[in-house]
């Protein structure tokens, strides 16, 4: 995938996995990698040879293999969302300070030229003031959220290639089953963060940058019942309520997840619809900012008709610096002292 493809790029020093069927491929392209399940053997046996550990595991597991890293001096790469509770997050970014290395969230959008733009046209007074912000997706859905056909689920014996202890890590021992592994565990309380953990971090990306927002000082959540004990709702819609930072206004951010209808935008085309895989839209005093998609790839003022209407006038707003083709590099740059 995208973190091995990017550490090829650099000196490969050891690859950890838990389940040598879902990596075989990865082994089979670096033979001579040496290869662990336990990333804790991994940094004792190597760990004078490693300088920087990529970690892209189920949720449950980031903070665990994280902090033993960190423990190390070792600069980390962790996959989002960072961690599995709120108290994990904090640790780990006061840990980050303590030992004083380089670290960097898996949240590609955050480096896209789109996430620049967006930026751009908000400081330069494009959009007006903001204070609501409409963000959706199409989760929780297939192959990564799917309720068992029963509660609890149906249990068997783990597959001769995947060690279940290692699999579950800091969490209660069970008993295996395939409503869990490989990809189905981001429904489950205790190995993932439901569809919010699971998207929200991209989606909600550009509106936390470019409008400071800060911490929420009201949080209201409706969703639907859970299928099961243990198991997340199958929908939910969140409202953020941030209060006044300086001279920029209250907002409101809400999240829809699949199943709820989604508001419109009050500029937009009327026979349009919203785009059904996500999207986010803020609505300025003087324009509407809008993006498709989980992450701002193609940023726009809608509608489309007004955005080229002023694309002439947007592409003389000064340009930020671009940071490189995606969080990895940039993680990479700032540990050699070439970067932010």
């Amino acid at each position: 995938g995208y973190a091995l493809g990017e550490a090829a790029k650099e000196n490969l020093v050891a690859m950890c996995d838990v389940d040598d069927a879902r990596a075989a491929n990865a082994f089979k392209k670096f033979p001579n990698v040496p290869r662990f399940k336990d990333f804790r053997t991994m940094l004792d046996k190597l760990g004078k040879d490693i300088d920087a550990v990529s970690i892209s595991t189920p949720d449950h597991t980031h903070f665990a293999a994280a902090m033993a890293a960190m423990e190390r001096g070792k600069h980390v790469f962790v996959q989002k969302p960072l961690a599995h509770n709120i108290w994990q997050v904090r640790t780990l970014r006061k840990a980050a300070r303590h030992y004083k290395v380089i670290t960097q969230m898996g949240n590609q959008g955050h480096t896209f030229t789109g996430m620049r733009r967006i930026k751009e046209w908000v400081d330069a007074g494009v959009v007006g003031d903001v204070r609501e912000v409409i963000t959706w997706t199409n989760r929780p859905n297939p192959p990564w959220f799917v309720p068992p056909s029963s509660f609890p689920p149906v249990t068997g014996s783990a597959p001769t290639t995947l060690d279940w202890d290692l699999w579950q890590g800091p969490v209660q021992n069970r008993d295996y089953s395939a409503d869990y592994v490989p990809v189905k565990w981001r429904g489950w309380w205790d190995y993932g963060c439901g569809a919010l953990g699971d998207i929200g971090c991209h989606t909600f990306d550009a509106p936390f940058l470019v409008l400071d927002l800060g911490s929420p000082t009201k949080v209201e959540i409706e969703r639907k019942d859970p299928p099961g004990k243990g198991f997340i709702p199958m929908g939910s819609v969140v409202t953020y309520h941030f209060p006044a930072r300086g001279k920029k206004p209250p907002v409101t951010l809400k999240w829809y997840e699949k199943g709820y209808e989604v508001p419109k935008p009050m500029r937009w085309q009327k026979d349009k619809d919203l785009p059904s895989g996500g999207g986010m839209y803020m609505e300025g005093t003087k324009e509407t900012l809008y993006h498709a998609g989980m992450r701002p790839n193609s940023p726009m003022i809608t509608p489309g008709k007004r955005f080229m209407e002023i694309k002439s006038d947007l592409v003389k707003i000064p340009k930020l610096p671009a940071v490189g083709n995606g969080p990895i590099e940039e993680w990479y740059r700032a540990i050699k002292g070439d970067g932010p």
